[in-house]
């Protein structure tokens, strides 16, 4: 493609693009959130046998054509035994317009002018175009058909430079093309031929699999190189409207950058580079042409020498140029590029292989016995893409595969692909705003904002303030500071009259809480919990545990059918089975249950437990804190929401502050945005985290009523709540919770939203749960919104958090693309609020395959 060609076409496609509707925009963006979700299915595996490089353009028109070809001659014309693959998976303007044919026959034409002593067999295919495009290649008549047809176009030549030279290869591939040279989603709609975003990527990790080396092959890394074009430049729009650096970020290949050396071209080169590194692509160089302009010093002088900038000398615009002699004066840039691209694919390799055993040797990794991890056990993570982890294996080859995070790294994932991008916009955008600004006695957009949607959010009807900070942990060491402050000033006349009684004798505040809870690892959050692995003497010798510890009852499906299970406390007297089972789960939700003979049971109990615990007067309850609905790192138990609906008004009548922790359970992860919806009462304080960014930056929030706000109110600075964070309100953090608590709770982004938008739609398979819970091999089964859990049956008493029981079963899953992380002998799968129940149900079925295999083992 020349210059003056390109110009042309470049010129042509902002005139149409000006034609292109707002309502057709918004129907590929919608589209592209579809088909990213889809391309999430299968994602596609990278082989590491070779160099593969993206040539991305900082405009149309900039040369990236050239660059290929050049790129392509410097290997099989100048190097013997060497194999170049060129695949543009996207063509318009075809066939009059064809990158891979010029390429194909550019080199062809070079290296006959070469003569090098060595073979070349040369391709060019064309596998996918639309009916228009085969009318000027086919003589069979196209009229009246849209669409895209199998074109099966292939040329092939074999070039002898020298009979008995060694062989090389070049092999070109145009995946899909349309006739018209316009933007491609253009063309989809006047050609016809969706092609969905997974489409391409599939079709384009077959094409690339044609640049591997055979186990016969002698060739070194050095002399084979795979080529992806992509067509005009770095955000121009693919088949199905989305960005084209969205469409290859899953296989994150590393980039070359063709800059503009033209005027204007400063601006663009360095546009297109940030919009490349904000979505996580590494450029191996930028290549500009020589327009006279020093483009280069200027890209040169921003880049600080972080990625290399070539020069190509002046492109000649006379249309009758066969650009030999261009080809021949740029030899030593693209022998340059070559070498650079063969550089960093061995250094990747390299670092990629001595990772685990670097890791292993300086890192003390969270939650983990070293002594169990063996090197080849540690998953290298090479990046992520929506729910994805690009992990870098070693099997027959080095390959870079995905795994669905199943684990939703610990609990924070929402992002699909499309949300992870815009999060990084925001927040880049933010970070060069403001950095970090200090937070008491100030404010700035996005704290206020973010207050705001979470006030009217999940703490919609009930509170009035919120206070920001930096985990959950140090979320839940707040609510009980504002929860003791609560109580202290509603009973103060109480408290004090003790104190005098017991000759000054301090009141010991404790907290209402429940076996098998877990509020986080700082000290207070720790004491706030029952005792358990976490809080044994190994783990914190100082640990007392400052609670009165509720055993509460538990609900899970069974061979079906939801089962409430009563701790032995409550065994005491009969109860009504009928109000023990239920056959779906808004059974337990519902609040007839109010008026059932438990309902009487529980409030006995709790009634019971709440006397027995105040017998000391020097002892006082200041708080009930609780994780409505499902203790996570309990062991995925689900409580009954009316057990925990009575707890909660039993201490409101005595005026005991009430803390939801919703770190984990917050926003949408049980399949509502908060379990209020669930439990159908209101805390005085709730704590949040985790999701609410999105997961992609730690932030955390503690909402609280005007009540407990009022009693830190004081003239005395004294009395005011002196807690804080260097990072309290971090803006970045809050510009991320924003655009996540809008992206969960907009029915154009979350697909999963139910008509009344309070709730998601079903994402797990109601069948294959059911199947699952009556497995010989499963114990119990809890699934809620996002949640799916599973027990595996257990013979003997290692069936804590320290068995071992789940681990082979886990390392086949990883093998299937499923990332997950035990709980002793409780595994789980965890999506984000918009993940499709296809995927859902994918993920279920690949789990439901290896119970069959590890039941056998067993």
């Amino acid at each position: 493609m020349t210059a003056s060609s390109a110009y042309l076409l470049a010129t042509s496609l902002r005139r149409r693009l000006l034609h292109l509707s707002k309502t057709s925009l918004l129907h590929h963006r919608r589209h592209s959130l579809q088909f990213l979700s889809a391309a999430a299915d299968a994602p596609p595996t990278v082989n590491l046998s070779h160099p593969t490089v993206v040539v991305w353009g900082s405009n149309t028109g900039v040369g990236k054509t050239l660059v290929s070809t050049g790129l392509a001659a410097s290997l099989v014309v100048c190097d013997s035994a060497s194999k170049f693959t060129y695949v543009k998976p996207v063509q318009t303007g075809f066939p009059s317009d064809s990158d891979s044919r010029f390429l194909y026959r550019k080199v062809s034409q070079m290296f006959l002018r070469r003569r090098p002593p060595s073979v070349l067999l040369a391709s060019n295919h064309v596998m996918k175009a639309s009916c228009a495009s085969c009318r000027e290649v086919l003589v069979e008549e196209c009229e009246s058909r849209r669409g895209l047809r199998d074109l099966g176009f292939y040329e092939e030549r074999k070039l002898v430079g020298e009979e008995n030279g060694a062989k090389s290869e070049l092999v070109c591939k145009t995946m899909f093309a349309w006739n018209e040279a316009i933007s491609p989603h253009l063309a989809v709609e006047r050609e016809g031929g969706d092609v969905s975003d997974s489409a391409v990527l599939d079709m384009l990790e077959k094409c690339l699999r044609h640049g591997l080396r055979g186990k016969e092959d002698e060739r070194g890394q050095d002399r084979v190189l795979s080529v992806v074009e992509t067509a005009g430049g770095v955000a121009s729009p693919g088949p199905s409207g989305s960005f084209q650096c969205d469409l290859y970020r899953p296989l994150r290949l590393p980039a070359v950058l063709v800059g503009d050396g033209r005027l204007g071209g400063i601006s663009g080169t360095i546009s297109a580079y940030e919009s490349l590194r904000l979505r996580g692509y590494d450029i191996a160089a930028i290549v500009v042409e020589d327009r006279g302009l020093a483009n280069e010093l200027s890209l040169k002088s921003y880049l600080r020498n972080r990625v290399p900038v070539l020069v190509l000398p002046p492109i000649p615009l006379d249309l009758s140029d066969d650009l030999m002699e261009w080809f021949d004066e740029s030899q030593d840039v693209f022998t340059l590029l070559r070498e650079l691209i063969v550089k960093g694919f061995s250094d990747r390799i390299q670092r990629l292989h001595e990772m685990p055993k670097k890791a292993g040797d300086i890192i003390w990794w969270p939650f983990t016995q070293h002594k169990l991890v063996p090197d080849e056990n540690v998953t290298i993570i090479d990046s992520r893409c929506g729910e994805n982890f690009a992990v870098f294996k070693v099997q027959n080859e080095d390959i870079i595969t995905h795994q669905f995070d199943a684990c939703a790294s610990w609990w924070t994932q929402g992002p699909d692909a499309v949300l992870q991008t815009e999060l990084a916009r925001d927040m880049g955008y933010t970070a060069a705003r403001y950095g970090h600004v200090m937070f008491p006695e100030n404010v700035h957009e996005p704290a206020l904002e973010c207050a705001e949607l979470l006030l009217q959010g999940v703490g919609k009807g009930w509170a009035s303030r919120a206070y920001f900070s930096d985990n959950g942990s140090t979320a839940i060491e707040i609510a009980l500071k504002m929860a003791f402050r609560k109580f202290y000033v509603d009973h103060k006349s109480v408290i004090d009259g003790l104190e005098h009684q017991s000759s000054g004798k301090s009141i010991n505040f404790k907290v209402l809480a429940l076996n098998g809870s877990y509020h986080g690892d700082t000290l207070g959050a720790m004491e706030a919990q029952a005792p358990s692995s976490y809080t044994g003497f190994l783990q914190q010798p100082w640990y007392s545990g400052r609670g009165i510890f509720l055993d509460p009852p538990t609900l899970s499906l069974c061979d079906g059918v939801w089962k409430i299970s009563l701790p032995k406390d409550m065994l005491t007297e009969n109860v009504d089975l009928e109000n023990m089972s239920f056959s779906s789960c808004d059974q337990i939700f519902h609040l007839n249950r109010d008026c059932t003979a438990l309902t009487a049971r529980y409030e006995t109990y709790i009634s019971n437990e709440l006397q027995t615990s105040q017998n000391s007067q020097l002892t006082q309850i200041g708080a009930l804190i609780i994780e409505p609905i499902v203790q996570a790192a309990g062991g995925m138990q689900m409580i009954d929401p009316l057990f925990q609906r009575i707890l909660v008004n039993e201490c409101r009548a005595r005026k005991i502050p009430v803390i939801f922790d919703e770190v984990f359970t917050g926003f949408w992860r049980l399949g509502v945005e908060s379990t209020v919806q669930l439990l159908n009462c209101l805390p005085d304080i709730a704590c949040y985290a985790k999701l609410m960014t999105g997961g992609i930056i730690p932030l955390a929030a503690t909402l609280a009523t005007s009540a407990v706000f009022d009693a830190f109110v004081s003239d005395s600075k004294l009395n005011a709540l002196l807690h804080g964070h260097s990072y309290s309100a971090h803006a970045m953090g809050c510009a991320a919770a924003c655009k996540a608590i809008k992206w969960f709770k907009d029915p154009s982004t979350n697909l999963n939203l139910v008509s009344d938008g309070r709730s998601l739609t079903e994402l797990w398979d109601a069948q294959l749960v059911s199947q699952i819970s009556s497995h010989r091999a499963v114990e119990r089964v809890v699934t809620l919104g996002t949640l799916f859990a599973l027990e595996l049956h257990i013979d003997g008493v290692n069936s804590g958090y320290a068995s071992q029981h789940a681990s082979s079963l886990i390392m086949k899953l990883r093998e299937d693309g499923l990332y997950m992380r035990p709980l002793g002998n409780v595994i789980y799968l965890m999506c984000g609020p918009c993940t499709s129940p296809t995927i859902c149900n994918q993920l279920l079925s690949k789990l439901y395959a290896r119970l069959e295999e590890f039941n056998q083992i067993k």
